[in-house]
């Protein structure tokens, strides 16, 4: 059966992984008919309407999905289509109560000209009540406009299947968070990131930069159940009486957590086994300050530092010494760590910054263990950042020869050393001067 997706008008690169990811997690055989990044119309086909319900109840990036009834390039076409596709479905809704709806994409027509297209379909034959307030069943008329034209290019009919997700933004709003701090992700984007992870019930997910904890609420929305940990035990102890824990609570979602704890990925405490379902970050990119982790910066042991008779690095507030990193090698650190610990088909979903006038391919860091499974890209002014997913391959399907890029590791001891995007970012991504002639 084909069915026609509302998307939002946004996140577009996204939308389309979202949907397929979706469809992967349930194992729902799907087919994209006609999809464009510039269209909130998309049409897939799928099994019955049950996989519809399924795909779209996860989606925050849709309005709803549509059995399809029809569609043409004018209104003519369109109701001989909707003849030709549904004239064998009419009395299975004759006496519902209904209500039809016009969505027009880049313009809107005044209410005289919507009553009269509604009309035009009254050869339907439907007898039942119109009901404009939760109807049994809504009709949309789906029309979309060139900028600045005054007829559509477009028109499809839809009978609503379900509604998508996206709701639940007002929910997990950050306006309406208890703990926040600077570098909390937008709840509609850690949501996305978590569907593309595919975090679901049954399944053990872990942030290794959890902050204030925007990912593990968004898999923890999803069912999975969540844990984390940051290097900065400031985000973890929390402050003025709130903490993550504040924030499950604050959803009624404390079932779904594990635990948060102290923690350097490249030092990790966890035992290297394959229990994880998911991981999914946004790892610092060093701009606000420069990446650290554990350790000083001459690599040398220092003497234990007493205080009050008691070694400092035992009590409640020690601070360990921290280095600066290479970013680039970080996002092979975390590459590594999913290898190692990600269960066969287990996703990890990161978000890696790029200046938009490089390269970008040649930046994606691979490793032989996982498969790419979508990038999808954020796009700012100057610089985009992207959203990377991958699968755990099984130990059989992973190949001697599988290419794993080993990203450049920078050296030097400063945050710009040790950061290429950092230096750009601060030097306004500038292309550099060119080289002087010798004349």
């Amino acid at each position: 059966m084909e069915y026609l997706v509302r998307f939002v008008q946004m996140h577009e690169s996204f939308r389309k992984a979202e949907l397929e990811a979706s469809a992967d997690l349930y194992g729902i055989n799907m087919e994209f008919l006609n999809y464009s990044q510039y269209s909130p119309h998309c049409i897939i086909r799928l099994p019955d309407e049950d996989a519809a319900r399924m795909i779209i109840q996860r989606s925050v990036l849709s309005k709803g999905i549509y059995e399809l009834w029809g569609s043409g390039s004018t209104y003519a076409e369109l109701h001989q289509d909707v003849e030709r596709r549904t004239s064998n479905l009419w009395h299975l809704y004759r006496l519902s109560s209904f209500k039809f709806e016009i969505q027009a994409y880049q313009a809107k027509r005044p209410l005289a000209e919507q009553n009269d297209l509604i009309q035009s379909f009254r050869y339907t034959g439907f007898e039942g009540p119109i009901q404009l307030k939760d109807p049994q069943q809504t009709f949309s008329i789906f029309e979309e406009y060139e900028w600045g034209s005054s007829e559509p290019t477009w028109v499809y009919l839809g009978r609503l299947v379900e509604g998508s997700s996206r709701p639940i933004l007002d929910t997990y709003t950050l306006k309406k968070r208890k703990y926040l701090s600077t570098t909390s992700m937008d709840s509609e984007l850690a949501l996305l990131t978590a569907n593309l992870t595919q975090a679901a019930p049954g399944k053990l997910f872990y942030d290794p930069f959890v902050g204030t904890g925007s990912f593990p609420i968004a898999c923890a929305h999803f069912g999975a159940v969540s844990m984390g940990s940051d290097i900065d035990g400031r985000a973890v102890r929390g402050k003025d009486g709130v903490d993550i824990i504040t924030n499950f609570q604050q959803y009624n979602l404390m079932d779904k957590y594990l635990d948060s704890f102290i923690a350097d990925l490249t030092h990790t405490p966890l035992r290297t086994v394959r229990i994880l379902d998911g991981i999914i970050c946004d790892p610092p990119y060093g701009v606000r300050e420069g990446l650290k982790v554990l350790g000083s910066k001459d690599g040398g042991k220092k003497e234990i530092t007493w205080v009050d008779g008691k070694a400092a690095h035992l009590q409640d507030h020690y601070i360990p010494p921290k280095k600066p990193y290479s970013f680039e090698a970080m996002l092979q650190n975390i590459l590594e760590f999913a290898a190692m610990h990600l269960v066969d088909g287990g996703r990890l979903s990161l978000w890696m910054p790029t200046a938009n006038d490089e390269e970008i391919e040649l930046e994606i860091p691979i490793h032989q263990c996982l498969e790419i499974v979508s990038i999808c890209v954020q796009a700012f002014n100057k610089w985009s950042r992207r959203l990377l997913t991958y699968r755990r391959l099984k130990d059989q399907d992973v190949k001697n020869d599988r290419p794993s890029r080993h990203t450049r590791r920078e050296e030097g001891n400063t945050a710009n050393d040790l950061n290429s995007f950092r230096k750009r970012y601060f030097e306004g991504f500038k292309e550099p001067p060119p080289p002087i002639k010798d004349v």
